[in-house]
């Protein structure tokens, strides 16, 4: 089994990232919150991964925290989610935050996420919920979210936006031609809105 990988960036990419170990490069497969996290080509980079072994192929995962990597676990676990969607998941958000919003039961979230439906995302929340209570003890980052749902839903969607890779100015541009009561359906309109353009 392949944990960790710690190498020379050698190559970049929006879902995938090649990592430069002792002359062999290996591909894995990363969130959009992971890559964030990377350094540019040429850095030195390390990674928590999963391998996922099929008859027809090896796949490896990379995670920038032992955290995020223990989340695409449990999300593999609930039926009808495999790797793609889990990363669609993860890219959604921190971890902490990801797993707040199973705690809190806020199906809405994991709807806005591409290849999610209502029926699978109250799946991940009835299937993972007490996953996430005992893993967290109680403490899945409660204050951060807390303070986050004191601000509008339009600053929370913007700071979402921009997690998911986009500038602030890109994120702002979006939202202005976006319409929604919760930060999860201004999220989802300026996706839309971004996949359309």
């Amino acid at each position: 089994m392949i944990a960790l990988l710690r190498g020379e960036m050698a190559v970049r990419r929006p879902d995938h990232v090649v990592i430069l170990c002792a002359g062999v490069g290996y591909r894995a497969a990363v969130s959009a919150q992971t890559l964030h996290q990377m350094p540019a080509t040429g850095g030195q980079a390390t990674l928590h991964t999963h391998l996922i072994v099929r008859d027809d192929a090896l796949s490896l995962y990379g995670f920038h925290s032992e955290a995020e990597r223990e989340l695409f676990l449990m999300l593999l676990s609930v039926q009808a989610v495999g790797p793609k969607v889990a990363l669609a998941v993860l890219s959604g958000g921190p971890p902490h935050e990801m797993m707040g919003a199973i705690a809190a039961g806020d199906a809405a979230r994991f709807q806005a996420v591409p290849g999610i439906g209502k029926r699978t995302a109250e799946r991940i929340i009835v299937e993972l919920r007490e996953k996430v209570g005992d893993v967290s003890g109680g403490s899945v980052g409660a204050s951060p979210i807390t303070a986050r749902r004191g601000e509008g839903p339009r600053a929370l969607a913007r700071d979402g936006l921009i997690e998911l890779g986009y500038t602030a100015g890109e994120a702002e541009g979006l939202l202005s031609g976006a319409s929604g009561e919760s930060a999860e359906e201004l999220i989802a309109q300026a996706l839309r809105i971004a996949r359309g353009s």
